[in-house]
């Protein structure tokens, strides 16, 4: 896609200033008329579909080039690429779910645990199976997978808690369930990622989270049992004078002076 996006810029064609995708239904309609010969900015611009319309004078400037026939085939080239690529993986996609079938259930569990998306869930079903019985405990998964901290210990000196090598393609797709998740901020692994980031950095979060996420679908695919999300506020709920306290020490950080009295029943 870079290097189609270089060659209209050398062409002059600045369509991926205003198009994110320049290879989307309105995007690909210009391209095919500058192929054809259309060479006009205006009507190449008027083929702009749906949101994009409210563009075409942004369109009409970007389409303005020096757009030739030397251009056009390579343009074809690119495209035609794009498009086998993009049937081998339409084709991929549909052998994944004849393969999945086995495990469909698996899937749609894993599915409910916030961040997991169908593809998220697909990487982990084929790295691990839905048999747990595998791993003796969640602790096995884990440090199978490469996010458990290692254990590096001299003289009762902690020298290193580097995570150590696990499984790349799970760890990757923990990890991009992991951002997914803690962005929802009604969830748990919200609120811990925010607990432990404040205390030891955001990268350490993350491991943290992809290790309850672990612990979570090892415990799933033993019992059977669908996720229920502790909510964002699991840790106020638990310990309420902890909370209460780390807000008060917040507010003195800032330099207030702070009384509080409880809500009346």
């Amino acid at each position: 896609m870079q290097r189609l996006q270089k060659l209209l810029e050398d062409a002059g064609i600045k369509l991926s200033s205003v198009a994110t995708v320049i290879t989307g239904p309105s995007g690909r309609a210009m391209l095919e008329a500058l192929m054809a010969g259309v060479s006009d900015p205006s009507t190449l611009a008027e083929l702009a579909r749906g949101r994009l319309r409210a563009k075409i004078p942004e369109l009409t400037e970007a389409l303005t080039g020096r757009f030739n026939e030397h251009h056009a085939f390579l343009v074809r080239l690119h495209l035609d690429a794009i498009d086998q690529r993009s049937a081998a993986i339409d084709e991929i996609t549909a052998r994944i779910e004849v393969m999945i079938e086995p495990f469909r259930e698996a899937r749609d569990r894993l599915e409910t645990i916030p961040g997991i998306s169908t593809r998220a869930a697909d990487v982990i079903i084929a790295e691990t199976g839905s048999d747990m019985s595998r791993f003796p405990t969640a602790g096995h998964l884990a440090s199978w997978t490469g996010v458990c901290p290692g254990s590096n210990e001299s003289a009762g000196r902690v020298k290193s808690t580097h995570t150590r090598s696990g499984n790349p393609y799970l760890q990757g797709a923990l990890g991009i369930a992991a951002m997914s998740a803690v962005r929802n901020t009604n969830t748990y692994y919200c609120a811990k990622y925010r607990r432990i980031a404040s205390r030891r950095g955001p990268i350490r979060a993350v491991v943290a989270i992809e290790h309850a996420m672990l612990v979570a679908i090892w415990n799933m695919l033993q019992t059977g049992q669908d996720y229920t999300d502790p909510g964002g506020d699991f840790y106020t709920r638990r310990n309420p004078d902890r909370a209460k306290r780390r807000a008060l020490d917040q507010l003195r950080n800032l330099g207030y002076t702070v009384t509080i009295e409880p809500v009346a029943a």
